[in-house]
């Protein structure tokens, strides 16, 4: 009797594993519905996202036609136009010049040295930790890869994004020459806020501090100007 139950459970043990066999085959060989057929007539939105199942090779973009495709978006002349008008103050002011050696921190996409390069200015380094080239090179803002005093003018719009501010502050400072001036643009602020920001500048003295529109938004600007001797 054992024997004879022992068999039936082989039996059925063996109709199942075939089974699941037959099943994991289907679906190896089966082509799985995210795919689009060959015959498909093409259609915008089958382009993207692709499948996994399309291994055709993806169309090489060069960076030229990217950056020319980005750089004449509606948005992008829109930010770029904020800032030429930001730092177009700053040189009625005197405190820009075509030969100005200027350094963007925290750079982003590029607005910013290419707003100094149209107001101008042929010597312009920015800076970011992922780069978007040819605008911006990749570097960390709290250990940057320059000497001392090599620049005129330093300005982000970013310190609040920094990991260290106090850091990033000291590297700005360090870059710049004596007499230089290094400019932040945070949110809209006064009093208090604008003293603990300027106090992060142990070598520089507050000059100015303006209300201005930056990338459509209400911000405050400091100027400072980085002390002869330092303290």
């Amino acid at each position: 009797m054992e024997r004879n139950v022992e068999k039936m459970l082989n039996r059925v043990s063996m109709v199942f594993i075939s089974i699941g066999t037959a099943i994991m085959v289907i679906m190896i060989l089966q082509t799985p519905k995210t795919c689009i057929p060959p015959e498909a007539p093409s259609k915008p939105h089958t382009h993207f996202p692709r499948s996994t199942c399309d291994s055709s090779p993806r169309q090489h973009v060069p960076l030229s036609k990217k950056n020319a495709r980005i750089w004449s978006s509606k948005a992008w002349k829109s930010r770029l136009s904020s800032f030429s008008t930001y730092f177009l103050r700053f040189r009625d002011l005197g405190f820009l010049h075509n030969h100005t050696k200027a350094l963007c921190l925290s750079a982003g996409a590029g607005h910013a040295p290419m707003a100094l390069s149209q107001i101008g200015l042929a010597d312009i380094t920015a800076v970011e930790l992922v780069d978007s080239l040819p605008l911006v090179r990749r570097a960390d803002p709290h250990n940057l890869p320059f000497f001392d005093g090599v620049f005129d003018f330093a300005f982000t719009a970013h310190l609040a994004e920094a990991l260290f501010p106090w850091r990033f502050v000291e590297e700005m400072e360090r870059t710049v020459r004596r007499g230089g001036f290094c400019v932040v643009a945070v949110d809209e602020c006064g009093g208090d806020d604008v003293r603990d920001i300027s106090r992060l500048f142990h070598n520089s003295k507050l000059v100015e501090v303006a209300n201005v529109t930056l990338e459509g938004s209400k911000r405050t600007s400091l100027l400072l100007k980085v002390r002869d001797s330092p303290t």
